[in-house]
């Protein structure tokens, strides 16, 4: 395999990472499933609802994608500005906005990928030695990890 194939091989394999339904869900077949009317309960024991740490994934998300891509952008303050505020439960409505804003920033961050232009070993002249691979891959495990939790959650809104 020559390095033009290993390239857009790579490149492949980042972008199926990201969407999931390897070695774990995808985002769209978890969200088509999940009881949305039951996405700003409280479940005993755990800090946030469903839509709170969907909107978590959210947040964090978009701030790798323009961090990734854009040298004037600021990152929210760590912890408090990558969390919604604990007031607002969630509803259906926040739910399907925030999985909206996801599926967009998914497939913008999948075309900084896809572009042969992005070269994802440079370091990102803004960063401290972040490359692109490396952003997509903390996005890959962050929505991972938290995309099992939502999936617990479900189990539980569904059996409440």
């Amino acid at each position: 395999m020559n390095q033009s194939n290993n390239d857009q091989s790579l490149r492949e394999q980042l972008i199926s990472l990201l969407k999931g339904g390897n070695a774990h869900a995808s985002f769209d077949d978890f969200v088509k499933d999940f009881p949305v009317e039951k996405c700003g309960q409280r479940i005993a024991g755990l800090p946030y609802t469903a839509w709170q740490l969907l909107e978590h994934m959210r947040i964090a998300q978009w701030d790798i994608l323009e961090f990734s891509r854009d040298a004037k952008h600021v990152s929210p303050e760590w912890p408090k500005g990558y969390w919604p505020d604990d007031g607002e439960p969630g509803t259906e409505q926040l739910w399907n906005k925030t999985a909206e804003k996801f599926r967009n920033d998914l497939a913008a961050f999948s075309d900084l990928i896809s572009d042969p232009a992005t070269d994802l070993f440079a370091e990102i002249p803004h960063g401290t030695g972040q490359t692109v691979l490396r952003e997509a891959l903390v996005l890959a495990d962050h929505n991972s990890n938290h995309l099992g939790a939502l999936i617990v959650m479900a189990r539980l809104l569904k059996a409440a």
